[in-house]
């Protein structure tokens, strides 16, 4: 499930918490590194459980226009074509997932605002009226709507944000790529496949025999990283005269330590995809003039280390 970028971000934020907090054992990092990792296919189970409380918020909605005191003609007799859509059903029977769910307690029960804010915007949406009128019926054709609705409808969503980030410190940064799985699975489960919970590492997929294990990459990262950091920041110091480790941005610090580590760790890799990789990752995370800074220092210490 996870790529090398994920697990890449995931070392760094272990990384940064004991550039952070020096007190942090090198046991403590990996377990912060296990949990970050494992979270990742928590909010995937949890964005997948969405589709039935969803339906049934539809369902509800069409319950109550028919319980009305003098309903339309609309009303009581509406298209009952998303309520009835397969694929949340298929997520209902499926033992395995259900279990997954209960087990990590993972409910969208407390959450009927974003439910009924969610059905109100996606009903209004012209590839929902599509759907529903386009006259066919089919498991694909189900699929293809909840593709749409994880693809178009969550990760700009407030209300989604705020509940992720009260439910996972870990969550929010991870749901583009979660919701890529989602969608990845939508397409599966429209095929017929049955659903099956996805390995945590890319490596332990089917056909992925030949990779070399992700866990290990990640676990070397995170240990070399940690294991050398105030080596490699001395080293960073030489190269900035006149900046004190304290005015350095400890973001920048602790991107340079893993792409230092993952040189050290990878030297038939070419410096400039390991470099390329960190300069990305330093847009997203830290300040504007951080992918420059963490470009140039880099270059000069992977190639002064070869």
């Amino acid at each position: 499930m996870l790529n090398r970028r994920i697990l890449r971000i995931k070392a760094f934020k272990a990384v940064y918490c004991y550039a952070e907090n020096h007190g942090m054992t090198l046991k403590e990092a990996e377990s912060l590194l296990d949990v970050s990792c494992e979270s990742t296919r928590d909010l995937y189970l949890f964005l997948l459980a969405l589709a039935g409380p969803l339906t049934e918020e539809a369902r509800a909605r069409i319950e109550a226009a028919r319980a009305k005191f003098n309903p339309t003609e609309e009303e009581l007799h509406p298209n009952l074509k998303f309520v009835e859509n397969r694929i949340p059903a298929l997520l209902a029977q499926d033992p395995d997932f259900n279990k997954l769910v209960g087990k990590k307690k993972l409910s969208w029960d407390q959450y009927d605002v974003l439910l009924r804010r969610l059905y109100e915007r996606i009903r209004g949406r012209k590839y929902f009226q599509e759907y529903l009128d386009s006259g066919e019926s089919s498991l694909e054709e189900d699929a293809r709507l909840w593709c749409k609705i994880y693809e178009r409808e969550l990760e700009d969503s407030p209300e989604l944000s705020d509940i992720l980030e009260d439910l996972s410190i870990h969550w929010n940064d991870d749901l583009g790529y979660t919701l890529g799985w989602c969608i990845r699975t939508m397409r599966s489960l429209g095929q017929g496949e049955p659903w099956r919970l996805p390995p945590l590492y890319q490596s332990e997929l089917p056909g992925n025999e030949a990779l070399e294990s992700d866990k290990r990459f990640v676990v070397n990262l995170l240990r070399t990283a940690y294991a050398n950091y105030d080596a490699f920041c001395a080293k960073v110091a030489e190269l900035t005269p006149g900046w004190t480790r304290e005015r350095l941005c400890t973001t920048d610090l602790s991107l340079i330590a893993c792409g230092m580590a993952e040189a050290q760790m990878a030297p038939t890799v070419s410096p400039r995809i390991i470099i390329n990789e960190y300069v990305e990752i330093s847009k997203y995370y830290s300040t504007p003039e951080s992918s420059g800074f963490v470009n140039g220092l880099l270059d000069k210490l992977i190639n002064q280390h070869e």
